[in-house]
């Protein structure tokens, strides 16, 4: 018995790649958004950490240094060199039994609003606290 052989005709396949592409683009588009909305929240969070290390340095240390006003300012110029604005940002400091704590929330707008599923926010609310002894 010889078996048969089937033929593929290219006509029979016109349009695939198409249909393919079509349903694979959005699936790619959204993985691609995330991963830079993700980044760049990354890298928020890094500049809020970095600016409460400042702060609470600024609290921790005994020379005078124009105390938790001095502070939150310090945090402010942090994060403003990185493009934060201060109008978004909240410092808060509080000095407990020689230990000097650092809050700075931040409110990270979403640039892709929508686009992600699941992402209905137009904010993502970010924190970081330091916490360091002070020095006498």
């Amino acid at each position: 018995m010889r078996a048969k052989r089937i033929r593929n005709t290219p006509g029979n396949e016109k349009g695939q790649s198409l249909v393919e592409f079509a349903l694979v683009v959005p699936l790619l588009l959204i993985l691609v958004f995330g991963i830079a909305e993700f980044g760049r929240a990354w890298m928020t969070q890094n500049i809020l950490t970095g600016a409460a290390r400042e702060a609470v340095r600024l609290l921790a240390v005994p020379a005078p240094r124009g105390g938790p006003n001095a502070a939150n300012l310090r945090a402010v110029a942090v994060l403003a060199s990185a493009g934060i604005t201060a109008d978004n940002v909240v410092v808060i400091d509080v000095i407990v039994d020689g230990v000097v704590s650092v809050r700075v929330d931040y409110n990270i707008p979403v640039v892709v609003v929508g686009f992600i599923p699941g992402l209905d926010c137009t904010t993502i609310p970010l924190t970081s606290t330091t916490t360091m002894r002070r020095e006498y």
